[in-house]
């Protein structure tokens, strides 16, 4: 019941539903009787619920670890502890938003800007230094990898309104 066991697997959830939107836009017209529920619109439908789950242990994460979270804050930003909030509530907000379809791709999208921010603006800096550690480049690729899936996961909202309202099971 440690918070950062939910935010680790939250990280493969992300590739998981990444992945399996992917899965359902190729296999398009597939004959596979038993991987149905996979596939399609239902498909799409669980790879966002599983997105929504991993978006609550990243938000929760950001509070449970509020210290070590505002410390990642790039130097040249002001209130590091107010950054590390806020966007830990963001995560929580993107997740409820996607979990109830109210401003779906619009919070899908964001999420995932979110963390492509923080590829760009706490991992690569290191690596741009050229003073990288070998964890430090594994989380460069964690997180340069999960902004990928959260980008398509927010693509399957592609054809949508960005302000719609609508329930998840449609």
């Amino acid at each position: 019941m440690v918070e950062v066991n939910y935010e680790s697997a939250g990280e493969t959830v992300v590739l998981v539903a990444g992945a399996w939107v992917l899965y359902t836009w190729l296999t398009t017209g597939w004959d596979i009787r038993w991987l149905e529920f996979a596939a399609g619109e239902g498909g799409v439908r669980l790879a966002r619920l599983l997105y929504a789950l991993a978006l609550i242990a990243f938000g929760l994460s950001h509070f449970a670890y509020l210290g070590y979270t505002a410390l990642l804050v790039p130097g040249w930003l002001p209130a590091h502890v107010f950054w590390a909030s806020f966007f830990g509530a963001a995560y929580l907000a993107a997740a409820a938003a996607v979990l109830s379809g109210v401003l779906a791709r619009l919070a899908a999208t964001l999420a995932a800007v979110q963390m492509g921010l923080f590829t760009l603006l706490v991992w690569a800096p290191f690596a741009l230094t050229g003073h990288i550690s070998a964890g430090q480049w594994g989380e460069l690729g964690d997180s340069w990898t999960m902004t990928v899936a959260a980008w398509l996961v927010a693509e399957s909202y592609r054809g949508r309104p960005w302000l719609a309202m609508e329930r998840i099971g449609r």
